[in-house]
C-alpha cells in the first residue's frame, strides 16, 4: 500500500483529559528493526557513570533504539538543561510539561562525566527551555565551555534547538565553538505542522543557515515513515543543501506510543541506501541513511568532516 495511504487511515479515536489517542491500520514491524540489546562491561560502566551524576541523556529518554550499541561502546548522547521539555512534538517521547529550574551544577557534572568515560567525541542534545528569557541559550555555551576546558582533546557536536529564531542566542553557541552544530528538520515540509508543535520548516533553516555562515560545520537530521514521498525528502535535502547543510541523517520514524503521531510506513533498507546515494550525489558531504540511524549515531565519524 502506497505511504501516502497509510497516512489517510489513522484517525483519532479519543479525547480524554486532553490527551489525544492515535489509532491506524496496523503496519507489522520489519524484521530489519528489531534491535539486539546488549549488555557489556562497558554498558555498565556508562550506565553508573550517567545515573551516578544523575545525567539525562537522549538515549534514554527518546527510547533510541541504538541505547544498547552506543552504551556498550561507552558513548552516550548527554541532554542537558533538564528532563522536561517545553514543547510537546507528536513524535518525541520526552516528558512534557513545566521544567525545573535550572542545575547550575550540570556543566561540570556533563564535563566530568565525559572525562571519566575517556571519550574521543562527545554529542551534547537539551530539551527546549522556552520558559527562560534567554531559552537556556547562556547554559548551552557554559556547557560547551566546560566540556573543552576539563577535555581539550575531545571533540565536541552539539545538537540544539532552535531557540525560536533569536540569532543572538545562537550567537551564544556558536561562540562558544563546538566542532559541529547540528539542528534538526525532522521532517518535510508538509508533515512539519502535523507533528512539531512551535517550530518550523522555515525557522529551522534559518537556524541551519547561520550555522553554516558562522563557518562551524552545519548537520541536520530527519525521520522518514511519517507519509513522506520520496520527491519530498528529494527537496527537504535541497533546501538543507541551499543552507549550508553538510552533514544529513536519516532514520525511521518509530511510534514511541498511541498517544504519538502513528508510523505510515516502514521503508525499506533499499530505500535509505537510495536516500543516501541521492545525497551524497546531490552535496553532502555525507548521509547516514538507514532504519537505526538516529542524530548522533556514527558521530564520532563525522568529525572528520570539519
Amino acid at each position: 500500500m502506497p505511504q501516502r495511504e497509510y497516512r489517510e487511515k489513522y484517525f483519532l479515536i479519543c479525547v480524554i483529559c486532553g490527551e489525544i489517542t492515535y489509532t491506524m491500520e496496523h503496519v507489522r514491524k520489519p524484521e530489519w528493526l528489531k534491535i539486539q540489546i546488549g549488555a557489556n562491561a562497558r554498558y555498565a560502566d556508562t550506565k553508573r557513570i550517567v545515573d551516578t551524576h544523575k545525567l539525562h541523556t537522549i538515549c534514554s529518554s527518546g527510547r533510541c533504539p541504538n541505547l544498547g550499541e552506543c552504551w556498550g561502546k561507552g558513548t552516550a548522547t548527554f541532554m542537558i538543561g533538564g528532563a522536561i521539555c517545553t514543547r510537546s512534538c507528536k513524535f518525541c517521547n520526552t516528558q512534557s510539561g513545566k521544567p525545573l529550574p535550572l542545575d547550575p551544577e550540570e556543566p561540570l557534572h556533563v564535563a566530568e562525566s565525559i572525562r571519566l568515560m575517556k571519550l574521543d567525541h562527545a554529542v551534547i542534545t537539551s530539551v527546549d527551555r522556552d520558559d527562560l528569557p534567554d531559552l537556556g541559550a547562556a547554559h548551552w555555551a557554559e556547557t560547551i565551555r566546560c566540556i573543552k576546558e576539563m577535555n581539550p582533546d575531545t571533540t565536541l557536536e552539539t545538537l540544539i534547538p532552535d531557540f525560536q529564531g533569536r540569532a543572538e542566542l545562537i550567537r551564544l553557541v556558536i561562540h562558544a565553538y563546538p566542532d559541529i552544530i547540528s539542528h534538526n528538520l525532522e521532517t518535510v515540509r508538509r508533515i512539519t505542522p502535523l507533528v512539531r508543535s512551535v517550530a518550523t520548516y522555515e525557522r529551522s533553516l534559518q537556524v541551519i543557515r547561520m550555522i553554516a555562515e558562522s563557518g562551524i560545520t552545519a548537520k541536520s537530521g530527519i525521520m522518514v515513515g511519517l507519509g513522506e514521498t520520496p520527491e519530498e525528502v528529494e527537496q527537504t535535502m535541497d533546501d538543507l543543501l541551499a543552507c549550508g547543510c553538510k552533514i544529513l541523517t536519516i532514520g525511521q520514524y518509530l511510534q514511541p506510543s498511541r498517544k504519538h503521531y502513528p508510523v505510515a510506513a516502514y521503508i525499506t533498507p533499499g530505500q535509505f541506501q537510495k536516500y543516501k546515494e541521492i545525497g551524497e550525489e546531490k552535496g553532502f558531504s555525507t548521509v547516514e541513511s538507514g532504519p537505526l540511524v538516529r542524530s548522533s549515531y556514527h558521530a564520532e565519524k563525522h568529525i572528520r568532516f570539519t
